[in-house]
């Protein structure tokens, strides 16, 4: 900011005095040639007030760092000056509220998001730089005669203009923190990305600088976990730090690192209480892939209603139905193979309770006892079925791999519900 001298604000218009405050102020009294002798003092102590205002500073806060402008003078120095000229510069003028300070007051709140610390030290030190200028306008105030009461108005004006400092600050710290969020969303949605990509070649180094990015500690083992919406708005999952989350996509995604580990699995739970969705099993960090898939599936499966929702289901406790029922054609050609004989004997009722019974023997190989107390029908009524089987698949009851067939395509019927006994 350029000063100016005596004879260039004599130049600029009205009445000083007249411009100086309104007709209520303890100011109005004060004759026009001492408010000028004030200002003039204050602006001639400026230089020297400033540095010794950083040299304060440098005192209380010996750790603080100073960053030079472009001038070679620390950035500060320069920001203290500024703020002290157009600290006079409102008084002389009139203005009714501190006017608005330089964009560096703005940097100084950046910057100490940059530091990694919060405003508590700034405002300190802002706090520190009003009172010591407040000493020394004090004793320019007794210098040239200006009222006490005037000088109290002086101090009101002083603590708004801490509080304009403070905002600017202020405004800059928000920004950062938010530009701060931002760049470390889109570098954490890039290293999600990279760890649920199919990799051709070991991606362990990449994956190190990536986590390294946003300060994310790459595990050994990872497990995915993909989501459902409950609703459009739902707000994300609390699912803390350590839990990659993007919620970019349709289907929000999770990268739980370690997720055997004691406890991981109950907090998991809960942070996503209300939202549906699956998690895969847990694999090496550069095969998450691999788990990504069997969540998806599961998930597919719970969207078709396959599977349950309203929970976070577990891939491992649902093996046997996304094994089986994912390869739907396959096992339906398989049973019109190896069920033509029962579909062709009897009819549809009879034919369910006969498939029952055969899945039933097949799982337990037991008798007719077992069998019975696992259906809960009378064992004779088993008796009768199992030799009916026997009579529809002769010796290829007693062949493992014809057996490993039929309990596949039954234990896929019953996955989807088709294989029900009928009330007797």
């Amino acid at each position: 900011m350029e000063r100016r001298g005596p004879a260039d604000r004599a130049a600029c218009g009205p009445d000083i005095q007249e411009r100086t405050v309104g007709a209520s102020s303890a100011w109005h009294g004060v004759p026009r040639e001492r408010i000028q002798r004030f200002a003039d003092r204050t602006l001639e102590q400026v230089p020297e007030l400033a540095q010794d205002i950083l040299a304060a500073i440098r005192r209380e806060y010996p750790g603080l760092a100073f960053i030079p402008g472009e001038s070679g003078e620390p950035k500060a120095l320069v920001a203290i000056r500024h703020a002290l000229e157009l600290f006079v510069e409102q008084m002389t003028t009139g203005s009714d509220r501190p006017r608005a300070l330089p964009e560096m007051f703005q940097d100084f709140g950046r910057g100490e998001v940059t530091q990694g610390r919060s405003l508590d030290s700034l405002q300190g030190i802002y706090r520190l730089a009003v009172r010591l200028s407040w000493r020394r306008l004090a004793e320019i105030g007794q210098q040239v005669d200006i009222p006490p009461s005037a000088m109290y108005e002086l101090a009101e004006s002083a603590f708004e203009y801490l509080d304009v400092m403070v905002a600017q600050s202020v405004r800059g710290y928000a920004e950062a923190v938010a530009r701060h969020a931002g760049e470390r969303l889109r570098r954490q949605r890039l290293l999600v990305d990279l760890l649920l990509t199919e990799h051709r070649t070991d991606p362990s180094v990449v994956l190190a600088d990536r986590a390294a990015d946003v300060g994310w500690h790459l595990p050994e083992k990872v497990a995915v976990a993909v989501l459902l919406r409950p609703a459009v708005e739902a707000v994300a999952p609390a699912v803390g730090d350590g839990v990659l989350l993007d919620m970019e996509g349709e289907q929000p995604r999770l990268v739980v690192p370690e997720p055997d580990a004691p406890g991981r699995a109950e907090l998991l739970h809960r942070a996503v209480a209300g939202w549906s969705g699956a998690i895969g099993p847990s694999v090496p960090v550069a095969e998450a892939v691999t788990s990504l898939r069997w969540a998806e599936t599961a998930v597919g499966m719970i969207e078709q209603g396959l599977l349950p929702r309203g929970r976070l289901l577990h891939c491992g406790e649902h093996v046997e139905a996304l094994v089986l029922l994912p390869a739907g054609v396959l096992i339906d050609d398989l049973a019109r193979r190896r069920l033509a004989r029962l579909d062709r004997s009897v009819g549809p009722a009879h034919a369910n309770r006969l498939a029952e019974t055969l899945l039933a023997w097949l799982e337990t190989r037991g008798g007719a006892t077992e069998v019975a107390a696992r259906l809960g029908v009378h064992p004779q009524t088993v008796r009768y079925r199992l030799k009916q089987l026997r009579e529809l698949w002769g010796e290829d009851l007693d062949d493992p791999d014809r057996r490993f067939e039929l309990e596949l395509v039954l234990r896929a019927r019953r996955l989807r519900g088709a294989l029900v006994p009928p009330p007797d």
